[in-house]
């Protein structure tokens, strides 16, 4: 039996969320997943904009896949999916955009995970984006996870 290990980090300037999506995409490799949930505002898609941004070597700009339902990225450290899952209502829908052999061979980034449902790739990094009911633009962050794989990162992010 895996246990699950939780880390809240503060977040009291939109800075600091560009930060710690920094520092975690730097860290990165095919196969991982970071699924994002959180209310709308809570600051999903400028996590994923800041982590995409800080992995390019040339500058674009990073569109939210609200729509598109999933943006892709060549980055040096591989590719990258970020998808929002907030409009779709199966899991066949999930099925018929790549996500499910994306998650073997690409970085994901997933908003609105709880769409995924039994599909969830068991290793994935979940961070739960909060506002902070006392700091005007601060959040809270939340990060757990089971997969030994993350262990060395959340140390790192810890000092």
């Amino acid at each position: 039996m895996t246990t699950q290990k939780t880390l809240v980090i503060p977040l009291p300037l939109p800075e600091a969320t560009a930060n710690l999506a920094t520092r975690l995409g730097a860290e990165l490799s095919n196969g991982d997943c970071l699924l994002l949930s959180g209310i709308i505002g809570a600051g999903k898609t400028h996590f994923a904009r800041s982590l995409i941004q800080s992995q390019m070597t040339v500058p674009e700009d990073v569109p939210s896949p609200t729509f598109t339902l999933v943006q892709t990225y060549d980055l040096p450290n591989g590719e990258l999916w970020h998808s929002d899952l907030y409009r779709l209502s199966s899991l066949d829908e999930i099925e018929e955009l790549g996500l499910i052999s994306a998650f073997e061979s690409a970085i994901c980034l997933i908003e609105w995970p709880d769409r995924l449902a039994e599909l969830t790739p068991a290793a994935a990094l979940h961070i739960s984006l909060a506002l902070d009911p006392n700091e005007d633009d601060a959040r809270i962050a939340t990060l757990r996870w089971s997969d030994a794989r993350w262990e060395p990162l959340m140390k790192q992010i810890t000092l």
